[in-house]
């Protein structure tokens, strides 16, 4: 980290660092664990004029003061530095808190909006822009500011193969055979992997990262599993709590998931373009 970043912390908070720990999972940027003589520990995020953190730190700060999902709170926010909360992890995702995460996730996905699927501003995941316009058709909304937003930016970077947009759009065509117009629309996290969730031994402490807009829950719930996130104890208690309809686990489930898959092959490439087309193939495309 830099002096002028050591300087800049030292003008928000009113102390000098006196350790600073690199932590992993910066996507858009260095992360720190930010020490003090006398203060509680923060978290810094170091990024470029471009990061998004800025947004980052907008929508934890949205999440904290409309919602119960517990997350760090912000101190500052920039696209250059993000400030926040350290708060204890390092539990692992166990039985006993992925029930906890179950009733978080539940709860949070209870909020809803009559204005339909987006958000009041556009969101960020992984970095990347998330285009957000209230829409009232959810199965539009999926299609166009989703799949084909996102497979778009992945063909524009060299990443996603002519070939394998064109099949996407055509499946697109068709996307409503399987994908609902208008389910009740709950504000979700939308980046819920493992490195985002945060635990001790019994409990969650915090999520972290998130892409927040109004979607069908199932999105969420979806994302949960493509890098085994979470397993039975979660959907088995998040069941309990708000109930998932039939056909998710068979159909939906694989189709909501093109979407972090096409995120993926827009930042990484790789192996994540036949995950694509796998799935394309599953469903006759």
């Amino acid at each position: 980290m830099s002096v002028d970043v050591n300087a800049q912390i030292e003008a928000l908070t009113g102390a000098r660092p006196t350790r600073l720990t690199p932590l992993s999972g910066g996507c858009v940027g260095q992360v720190y664990r930010v020490s003090f003589a006398h203060k509680p520990d923060l978290v810094a995020k170091v990024g470029e004029a471009d990061s998004g953190l800025a947004l980052e730190g907008q929508m934890l700060a949205y999440l904290a003061s409309n919602t119960q999902l517990p997350v760090p709170q912000v101190h500052h926010s920039d696209d250059m530095l993000l400030l926040m909360e350290a708060l204890p992890c390092g539990g692992g995702l166990g039985t006993i808190v992925q029930r906890d995460a179950a009733r978080h996730v539940a709860d949070l996905h209870a909020i809803t909006t009559d204005q339909g699927f987006g958000f009041s501003y556009d969101t960020v995941i992984g970095g990347l822009a998330q285009p957000n316009p209230w829409t009232a058709n959810w199965c539009d909304f999926f299609r166009d500011q989703r799949l084909m937003y996102m497979g778009r930016l992945a063909h524009q970077s060299g990443k996603l193969p002519t070939p394998t947009l064109n099949r996407l759009s055509l499946f697109c065509e068709v996307l409503e055979r399987w994908i609902p117009k208008a389910p009740r629309p709950a504000l979700i996290h939308g980046d819920l992997w493992t490195g985002n969730i945060l635990s001790n031994q019994e409990h969650i402490t915090g999520f972290i990262d998130p892409a927040i807009y109004f979607a069908d829950a199932e999105i969420e719930l979806a994302f949960t599993t493509l890098f085994g996130t979470f397993g039975e104890s979660f959907f088995d208690r998040y069941h309990q709590l708000r109930p998932i309809r039939a056909g998710f686990f068979e159909e939906r489930r694989d189709i909501y998931n093109l979407y972090p898959l096409l995120v993926h092959v827009r930042l990484f490439g790789g192996s994540y373009v036949a995950d694509v087309e796998r799935t394309l193939s599953k469903f006759g495309h």
